[in-house]
């Protein structure tokens, strides 16, 4: 009895000193207790006593998960495998067969081959449905099955794959990835340059500087910085990205938590490239994190005109803390603010609605904050562009779309069906091809519910409860109908938004992705929205004034 009380107490003492070795001490420590002694004697009962086997492993995992999916969606958990998948998205390069793959639950599949890498010179193309790696069939495989596709460099790998119903096979020789933050710059006339940002990984100041003294050499006097779809990445890379463009010792983003340690601000450490050339910075939906940490501060500091769509809004900071087993934990433990005290968060995950799903911040609630020259821009969430293009913002019929992964779909379809274009330049989808992908769309049985139609819905469970929808059927019927008509007239209103994302897509599928970026220098509307700004000197201070 005495051996199994002080076994009771043991246990939680040490876990409450894995606890507190890492923390400050907090004023609910014996609530802590309490709680980690609770599931600690559950999870030995469970194990112990229930009629079935169990897994600890697995009911640890869904429990950490479980637990965490009650906080914000960047407190993460993570295995030793996903510790080495972090590391290399981090690093910027690492061993594998060079594709962007998508993991489904049965299936992996090639969203992207990087030009000239293991898998395109193996003959993969974007739509492939890999089923097996080596012996193991995907659809049995619990884990990451993505993780099957990594290994040494010259180590290989066999694949089977499904493609347009063909199930083919081949061998993939891994090799090294080198993956560019900056995957393309480029003159777009004779005096203004263009440079990608896709990433903020540890070589992105570096490239992007590296990339800026390239244009200048061959006459930039003008620079359009193109952060769309950047999900972000190394804070001290954004940091260094903005003080490319503002002098040392700038402010660029503060931190606050409610832990005094994590209260940081950081400011420009280095002498800067050029503090004077006329900037424009491209940013939409997908801009987040170190994108809005760059936007933002450039736009707080007049230093750049923002055009496009507000971006994401990912303001949470996380730091990694080492747990045991060579696992991690990534914990969210602030939030970002921009040089003139802009909070970049836009959902609070703490304040969530009745169906649990957390609050955006309404626009009548916006707060007021000014730049370095007193121009008035607000919070809200996300970085507000200086210029908002309403063409460019997803409708919620494109974005219903581009969920179902319809526009890749279609660009596979297309892709074996016709041939290469003989300018890809003067790529352009026409009227015949939108109509063939409205039959497409219908095809696929693409449905889209609007947040009206569940309204609708919703009422007419209510009045059936009260026995009322016997009266309302047949408006209930003609309301419905509408919404269809609406529906049906939205494709078409949209015309104009989904040509583009198709072309996008299908000139990657011939020419890669950097066929895509030489593709935008000349098609892209965003691109010739700001090369509008530049050429206009007074137009381009305008903004800034």
């Amino acid at each position: 009895m005495k051996k199994l009380l002080q076994k009771r107490i043991l246990i939680p003492l040490v876990a409450l000193t894995i606890f507190f070795s890492g923390t400050a001490f907090k004023s609910d420590f014996f609530e802590i207790a309490k709680q980690i002694e609770i599931f600690t004697t559950l999870f030995k009962e469970l194990n112990m006593n229930y009629v079935d086997e169990t897994n600890p492993g697995d009911l640890m995992d869904t429990a950490i998960k479980s637990m965490l999916a009650d906080l914000d969606p960047y407190t993460n958990y993570y295995n030793e495998q996903d510790v080495e998948s972090a590391r290399i998205n981090n690093a910027g390069d690492y061993t594998g067969i060079g594709a962007n793959v998508l993991t489904l639950k049965d299936r992996l599949v090639i969203v992207e081959p990087y030009k000239d890498y293991a898998a395109d010179k193996a003959g993969l193309k974007a739509g492939d449905q890999i089923i097996k790696v080596d012996n193991v069939v995907v659809a049995d495989f619990k884990d990451d099955a993505g993780n099957l596709l990594q290994g040494g460099a010259g180590t290989s790998v066999e694949v089977t794959y499904i493609r347009q119903g063909k199930t083919l096979n081949a061998t993939i020789q891994r090799e090294a990835v080198d993956i560019h933050a900056v995957p393309h710059y480029s003159m777009i006339n004779e005096n203004t340059g263009y440079i990608v940002l896709r990433k903020f990984n540890a070589k992105a100041s570096a490239e992007t500087k590296s990339a800026l003294r390239d244009l200048k050499n061959q006459g930039a006097e003008k620079l359009i910085l193109d952060l769309r779809g950047n999900p972000g990445g190394l804070l001290r890379e954004a940091v260094n990205v903005t003080n490319i463009f503002v002098p040392k010792n700038q402010l660029v983003v503060t931190t606050k938590s409610k832990v005094e340690k994590y209260n940081k601000t950081y400011y420009t450490k280095n002498e800067p490239m050029d503090t004077k050339i006329p900037l424009v910075v491209l940013i939409d939906g997908s801009s987040a994190s170190a994108s809005e940490i760059v936007s933002g501060a450039l736009q707080d500091l007049d230093r750049a005109v923002i055009i496009g769509v507000r971006s994401f809004g990912k303001g949470l900071v996380q730091r990694p803390k080492k747990l045991t087993y060579g696992t991690q934990m990534k914990i969210t433990i602030s939030r970002y603010y921009t040089p003139s005290g802009r909070c970049i968060q836009a959902l609070d995950y703490w304040n969530r609605d009745e169906n649990g799903k957390a609050t955006r911040t309404k626009q009548e609630n916006y707060n007021a904050f000014k730049t370095k020259k007193g121009r008035t821009v607000y919070d809200g969430g996300g970085v507000q562009p200086d210029l908002e293009l309403e063409a460019t913002k997803l409708s919620p019929i494109t974005k219903a779309i581009i969920d179902e992964n319809l526009i890749f779909k279609y660009a596979t379809q297309y892709y074996y069906n016709h041939p290469a274009p003989d300018d890809m330049m003067k790529f352009e989808l026409r009227e015949a091809e939108f109509n063939s992908f409205k039959n497409f769309l219908s095809a696929n049985s693409f449905s889209f519910e609007t947040k009206t139609e569940k309204a609708f819905a919703t009422a007419l469970s209510v009045a059936k409860e009260e026995e009322l929808n016997s009266e309302i059927d047949d408006d209930y019927s003609n309301l419905i109908s509408s919404l269809n008509t609406y529906k049906n007239k939205a494709i078409d209103d949209n015309k104009t938004q989904l040509l583009s994302l198709l072309s996008d897509e299908i000139v990657k599928r011939y020419f890669y992705r950097e066929g895509l970026y030489t593709y935008y220098v000349s098609n892209n509307f965003e691109i010739q929205k700001g090369l509008e700004i530049l050429k206009n000197p007074s137009n381009y201070l305008g903004y800034l004034d």
